[in-house]
């Protein structure tokens, strides 16, 4: 998402300590799901696809909350060792430039939350389902999400309306994919834009 900083241990192997997170997201229209790890799982969702919040099924997905990344990506890969028989290839929505086209399986769903339960009887914290992790996560970012905002209004002279010239349909795909997110996990965008920006959004949803 255009508002999130960069820099995350799945693509600049950053240190080991701080919290991290497993994940697994399962696809909302077929047997495949996504297994992960990574300290901003609301970056990561965006990185392997914009619409994040229409091609995973986040009423299913989940996280593992460990306290390093080492721990999280111990756990992935023990986990990948036990789904070998279970692996498939990407759908071809995802974006193959976020390194989203490995570590997908079909049919493991079971197996991975049976798992998952398991950590949580360890003691690890478990965050399922991931919809409730993601508003919340959003939430915190709204300041972030403002200045982007605002930002956007600056370069197009204050009219969001220019977001409908043909020139400008790739910023006015981001901007929709990114303030879509909100109304999809049942947040409210009022006081989180500028006025204009607001109003423009609220239109295109009718």
């Amino acid at each position: 998402m255009a508002f999130l900083s960069s820099g995350d241990p799945d693509v600049t192997h950053s240190a080991s300590e701080g919290r991290c997170y497993l994940y697994v997201l399962p696809c909302a229209y077929e047997d495949l799901l996504k297994l992960g790890f990574s300290r901003s799982p609301l970056r990561r969702l965006g990185e392997l696809q914009t619409r994040y919040y229409e091609t995973f099924d986040l009423e299913r997905a989940f996280l593992v909350e460990t306290e390093t990344v080492r721990d999280a990506r111990d756990l992935e890969l023990t986990l990948r060792h036990a789904l070998r028989e279970h692996q498939a290839p990407a759908p071809l929505l995802i974006r193959r430039e976020a390194a989203g086209h490995t570590e997908w399986y079909r049919g493991a769903y079971a197996l991975l939350r049976a798992q998952a339960d398991a950590l949580g009887g360890r003691g690890y914290r478990l965050h399922a389902p991931l919809r409730d992790w993601l508003a919340q996560a959003l939430l915190a970012h709204s300041d972030a999400l403002y200045a982007w905002g605002a930002s956007v209004l600056d370069a197009l002279g204050g009219d969001p309306e220019q977001l409908q010239t043909p020139a400008l349909a790739g910023l006015r795909t981001q901007v929709l994919d990114a303030l879509d997110a909100y109304p999809a996990l049942g947040l409210d965008l009022d006081g989180r834009l500028p006025e204009a920006l607001y109003a423009w959004h609220r239109a295109r949803r009718g």
